[in-house]
């Protein structure tokens, strides 16, 4: 007879021993610290439900491993000692994340607090070029940004890359804009800047869709306040979308989940790179703006600035290039509302700069089109990415997630 036993259940997970227990509950203490930003013992205690003397225990754990530090008194207005405040380390480990776009390469470095530390943008038109230059190219400026923060005494242990494609297992399967198609990402770009660093411990190298890790920034650090469910939009040369549902991504079955700006708005517009026709990003990416303003497409942001001046000056060509846009996303953006049912719909990229062209029309589509009317055009759900998130940042914080995850694993980094 074949089967797990009765009901033929999967057999339970083996009881965790005392280690194991130990690994969790180190975790739950540092996220508490570095949840509160600055806390006692006994706050601590009071969040993660544990004992004062269990909490101590870890702490000290945790304070000789180089994760947190504690300093001063802090007094409670009860009786009892004062305690000292904890706080996550400013130094030791920290995550690097790398987005590599179409015109540009932008890497970050955050520390355990997910703290931006150093930052490196290029402008770089990535297009047609062979995807090993372009790794090489990410690997030099990631290389740079690791001396940067090694004069900070901080010490990545974990490369993160945000990819505009469709991303799995180290690979990008499909990014239009680039032109690659099947291309490995992680092996090349961990060989090149090891190449770069070859006195140094090679970094281990994931990678992600680059809406993806935007969309998680703004999670973590964008001022969304209690808001968990959100559809995020970023508009580059082509446009990306991830939704968050419940504080959780929402992947899709393959990994694919959020495509939004191959949705198509006209089955007769435009040729997509992608190979259709009339997707929104040929009526709401950066180029297809640029152009329909009169303005070199591939003068990327510089454009994107000169769009938004001319915007301001109420110039009738890019106003109406702009609102064109506006209509069309609010068209896509109305369906997805009406499918998933978000809190919120958060454009990043270049819209942030350009919503006030962008919104009216957006807004108004929403209101004709949501069922629920929940969306009337004065609701503000409509709103701007925060300048403190994007890919880049979003990608250094899931190295630091892991982390914070199961401190143990990196206790040698972080002392050392």
């Amino acid at each position: 007879m074949s089967g797990n036993g009765p009901g033929n259940h999967p057999p339970l997970e083996p009881k965790a021993d005392r280690e194991t227990v130990r690994r969790h509950n180190l975790s739950l203490v540092l996220r508490a610290v570095r949840d509160a930003g600055e806390v006692t013992r006994a706050g601590v205690s009071a969040r993660v439900g544990l004992t004062r003397a269990a909490v101590s225990s870890l702490v000290e754990q945790l304070l000789d491993s180089g994760f947190l530090t504690e300093s001063g008194k802090t007094f409670s207005g009860q009786a009892g000692r004062p305690g000292t405040v904890l706080k996550v380390a400013r130094t030791g480990v920290a995550g690097i994340g790398v987005e590599i776009n179409v015109d540009y390469v932008a890497v970050c470095v955050v520390d355990l607090a997910g703290t931006d530390r150093v930052r490196l943008v290029e402008h770089i038109d990535n297009r047609g070029a062979p995807p090993e230059r372009v790794l090489d190219r990410a690997a030099v400026i990631a290389a740079r940004a690791l001396v940067s923060a090694a004069e900070q005494e901080l010490h990545p242990v974990g490369a993160q890359l945000a990819l505009p494609g469709l991303v799995s297992n180290g690979t990008v399967r499909y990014a239009p804009n680039l032109g690659w198609t099947r291309v490995a990402a992680e092996g090349p770009f961990a060989e090149a800047l090891a190449a770069l660093r070859p006195a140094q411990p090679v970094l281990p190298v994931r990678s992600e869709n680059e809406a993806n890790v935007a969309a998680l920034a703004e999670l973590w650090f964008g001022g969304l306040g209690d808001l968990r469910s959100f559809l995020y939009l970023t508009g580059e040369i082509g446009v990306g979308g991830a939704l968050v549902l419940n504080g959780e991504l929402l992947r899709g079955a393959h990994g694919f989940a959020g495509e939004i700006g191959h949705v198509v708005v006209s089955p007769d517009g435009p040729e997509c790179r992608c190979g259709s026709r009339g997707c929104l990003e040929q009526y709401a990416g950066q180029s297809a703006l640029l152009r329909a303003a009169g303005l070199d497409e591939h003068s990327g942001a510089r454009g994107v600035a000169q769009l938004e001046r001319r915007a301001r000056a109420g110039d009738e060509r890019a106003v109406s290039a702009l609102r064109r846009a506006g209509l069309m996303l609010g068209r896509v953006l109305s369906g997805a509302v009406n499918l998933f049912d978000p809190d919120a719909v958060v454009l990043g990229g270049i819209y942030g700069p350009l919503l006030p062209w962008l919104a009216p029309p957006a807004d108004g589509e929403l209101s004709a089109r949501v069922v629920s009317g929940l969306w009337p055009e004065t609701a503000g759900r409509l709103r701007a990415a925060s300048p403190a998130a994007d890919a880049a940042r979003g990608a250094a914080a899931l190295v630091v997630r892991d982390v914070l995850g199961d401190p143990v694993r990196y206790a040698a980094r972080a002392a050392g």
